[in-house]
């Protein structure tokens, strides 16, 4: 029987420089050919997912952390800030100085500072030293109107902790992560409470699909409730320790073809 195989993208399909080895659309693309679903399940908005990752050909997507799910096209779920809370959320964050953009299915869109103070961040978050928030992110609005309804969930620079701790005190009712590259901790996120396990309970209802044919594919903090959801969990060579602990596999790092190199391992594909 075909198993349902949920893939996170930063980290574990794409590498630190946000580009996908050949063995990984390989894998996902002989998975699928021997009758397994692939499932990109990710912190990122829809509109973060560019096309190079659809044209390998998945089945879906749970994205923002579980707060939208689609298969086959379909809309399963989605779980939004309120304009209340976002405007309540950029209110705070620039009263605190500091930088963010809105993710949304519609759009990504920036504050006004964003392009200037992510050039050192983003020199962290990839191995390229010429990366931009342009290139990065080259559909992002600029300048556009922050007041929306539409938002999944807010990413933001953070300077320290205290940052990190202010946000989860001054919004105690929502749920706040953080994401980056292989130095740690870049960015926090403050979204509605939804987390990856929740997407892929409404994914599973949906598809009336056993959880005992579940694997989850990752790397960061994030994906623990994936692998909460999931019958098995394979976390990538850099994963953090917290996931590499609640993982049944460790593979290899996303660049020496540690996607593949688990599915050849649980004969999710043949040589």
């Amino acid at each position: 029987m075909g198993k349902l195989l949920f893939v996170d993208i930063g980290g574990t399909l794409l590498d630190y420089s946000n580009e996908v080895p050949r063995s990984a659309v390989d894998a996902i693309r002989k998975a699928r050919a021997k009758g397994h679903r692939v499932y990109l399940s990710s912190g990122r908005s829809s509109a973060e997912v560019t096309s190079q990752l659809w044209d390998i050909g998945v089945d879906g997507l749970i994205g923002a952390n579980g707060g939208y799910v689609e298969s086959a096209q379909e809309s399963v779920f989605h779980r939004r800030l309120s304009g209340e809370e976002t405007r309540h959320i950029v209110e705070w964050l620039y009263n605190r100085g500091l930088e963010f953009y809105l993710e949304s299915n519609n759009g990504l869109y920036a504050s006004r500072g964003f392009r200037e103070a992510s050039k050192p961040v983003l020199s962290r978050l990839s191995e390229k030293t010429d990366v931009t928030v342009d290139s990065m992110y080259p559909d992002m609005f600029w300048g556009a109107s922050l007041d929306r309804d539409d938002v999944n969930k807010i990413s933001y620079i953070f300077n320290s902790q205290e940052d990190l701790d202010a946000a989860r005190e001054a919004f105690p009712n929502l749920e706040h992560t953080t994401w980056g590259g292989q130095t740690g901790a870049l960015f926090g996120t403050i979204g509605v409470s939804v987390n990856k396990k929740i997407g892929v309970d409404r994914l599973l209802k949906y598809l009336n699909a056993d959880r005992a044919n579940t694997i989850a594919f990752g790397d960061s903090d994030e994906d623990l409730s994936l692998f909460e959801a999931s019958a098995y969990g394979v976390a990538m060579g850099e994963a953090t320790e917290s996931l590499k602990a609640a993982a049944d596999l460790v593979t290899d790092a996303v660049g020496q073809d540690g996607l593949r190199n688990a599915f050849l391992k649980l004969e999710l594909i043949d040589v």
